[in-house]
């Protein structure tokens, strides 16, 4: 063989001096490869054991880091604000450390202070109680005045059989003579069959309030006697409208309440009615407010006399009270009558019984200075008709006989 070519030898010394490099950097290239894996494979480990620590999943993460891009809507945003909510914890409340004192040492109660505004207050309090009290006792001075107990005892004496009607108009005088200054005047309506004792009572009142307040305070009006014609109707509705002004203004000034007691209701013409009732019932005028009207007549007793016989075979426990039953119906037969009714207070009276009448009988006798013998009065009641039903019997003109046959012995 000949010699190597010397450019021949330098091109192969060439070749291999650059397949020498390309295998140093080759090497150097994967050890940085192996270099990046093993760090990629610590941080991953990292990575998972913080996740298992914190509870969280390791996909959730993965699927935030994801290159892929997501459209964002609207429709978990609910869900998530939801989930965001319920994953903020409250704060715990901060218990107030407990104050400790040292066992060589005592403790100390603070001292209440007195205030004057709490003495004030007492002060107050037995003013008020003091005013209260005097304002109590004026009521019962002013009710004392009228006597209204030696009144109960006189209708309890001398009134048979209308224990209930005593009861109501006692109960009207003491709730209107408790106090002296009213928004309206007292109109008591008293109503029954003859004979009853409406007409009675009446003078009983009129008798007791003339002890009381004065014989110019208190009238009666008969309107069969003070108005006898038509003719003089006009005239006596005058009469009686200045009458009734000059008792009022006396009374204010007296500081009294006047009594007006109108017997037979029934007879009254409606022009005197109309004066009563603009007396009664003032339209913007204060000037007859304090005074009490009793109003008599037998209006509705034919209603009553039903009533009291359609009842009268019940036993005393299971009867109705008549006030209660009868009081709704009269007060709108009366006000069909006359308004002059509209604010009365309905009084509506018994029949009476034969004892009732037996009773009258010797009250009388005894007013004339007869011995009340029982047989004798037993026999004078037999004369008189009666309303019988079972056992009962009901006078038909209560006691309005009984004067006539005791003025005959």
């Amino acid at each position: 063989m000949g010699e190597q070519d010397p450019s021949d030898r330098l091109r192969g010394d060439h070749l291999k001096e650059i397949k020498e490099n390309d295998k140093g950097s080759l090497s150097r290239f994967s050890s940085s490869v192996h270099a990046m894996v093993r760090i990629r494979q610590k941080y991953q480990a990292i990575k998972k054991r913080r996740l298992e620590i914190s509870g969280a999943s390791p996909h959730s993460l993965m699927s935030v880091r994801s290159p892929s891009p997501k459209v964002f809507t609207f429709d978990n945003i609910h869900d998530y604000a939801n989930r965001n909510l319920t994953s903020v914890r409250k704060p715990k409340k901060k218990r107030n450390a407990k104050v400790l004192y040292p066992h060589s040492s005592l403790r100390t109660v603070p001292t209440s202070e007195s205030s004057r505004a709490q003495n004030c207050l007492y002060l107050l309090c037995i003013i008020v109680f003091l005013q209260i009290y005097n304002a109590i006792e004026n009521l019962d001075d002013h009710v004392l005045k009228y006597d209204l107990e030696g009144l109960e005892k006189t209708l309890k004496r001398e009134v048979f059989g209308q224990q209930e009607v005593a009861d109501g108009l006692l109960g009207h005088l003491q709730d209107y003579l408790s106090t002296y200054v009213h928004n309206k005047p007292l109109v008591l309506s008293l109503h029954g069959a003859t004979g009853v004792g409406k007409s009675h009572i009446g003078r009983l009142l009129a008798q007791h309030f003339r002890s009381v307040v004065g014989d110019d305070l208190v009238m009666q009006y008969f309107v069969l006697h003070h108005c006898p014609t038509e003719e003089e109707v006009p005239l006596c509705a005058k009469s009686l409208d200045s009458h009734i002004s000059e008792m009022v203004t006396q009374a204010e000034e007296e500081e009294k309440i006047p009594l007006f007691i109108f017997d037979e209701v029934e007879h009254m013409p409606m022009m005197l009615l109309d004066t009563l009732q603009e007396l009664i019932h003032p339209q913007n005028n204060n000037k007859y407010l304090n005074a009490i009207y009793v109003l008599i007549s037998s209006l509705g007793h034919e209603d009553i006399t039903k009533f009291v016989l359609h009842n009268s075979s019940m036993a005393l426990s299971e009867r109705p009270n008549l006030c209660q039953e009868l009081s709704p119906w009269l007060k709108s037969y009366l006000r069909e009558y006359h308004m002059l009714f509209l604010d009365a207070e309905i009084l509506p009276f018994m029949l009476l019984e034969k004892s009732h009448v037996m009773n009258c009988f010797m009250d009388e006798m005894f007013r004339e200075g007869f011995y009340p013998d029982r047989l004798h009065v037993e026999n004078l009641a037999e004369e008189l008709s009666y309303f019988r039903v079972g056992e009962q019997e009901f006078s038909h003109s209560g006691c309005r006989q009984v004067v006539a046959k005791v003025n005959l012995l």
